[in-house]
């Protein structure tokens, strides 16, 4: 079982970057796909960004493609989601997301599909 903790967020102004960071417990942690979601005040949780269990498959949101980038380092148990050139829709509570994977090079788009979550970060991003 994986516990997740993500760190990171905080109050940016608009164009500013954010570098969120999830660090999970356990010795599993390069069989899990990981996943980043947001879920802004009224608005259902979204996906944000996956990456296989390997990091060597990612796979973003519209949204965000071009401007976050998912990397994992598995010998630090940590996932990290660099955001640059953040907006205000950016706005939302960050939560990362585990699920046990077979397949190296698979990732994962819907919340459903996750076993583990963390509490969630906050992200503000004022104009």
């Amino acid at each position: 079982q994986a516990q997740l903790v993500e760190s990171g967020g905080g109050l940016v102004q608009a164009g500013d970057s954010l570098r969120l960071s999830c660090a999970a417990s356990g010795r599993t942690f390069s069989r899990y796909a990981m996943g980043w979601f947001r879920q802004a005040p009224g608005k259902e949780r979204e996906f944000v960004a996956a990456i296989s269990r390997s990091g060597g498959s990612t796979y973003y949101a519209g949204t965000v493609k071009g401007r976050f980038t998912f990397s994992r380092d598995n010998a630090k148990n940590t996932v990290y989601l660099q955001m640059n050139s953040l907006e205000p829709e950016d706005t939302a509570v960050y939560y990362c997301a585990a699920k046990p994977s077979s397949g190296s090079h698979s990732y994962y788009s819907t919340s459903s599909s996750y076993d583990y979550w963390g509490q969630g970060t906050q992200v503000t991003v004022s104009s």
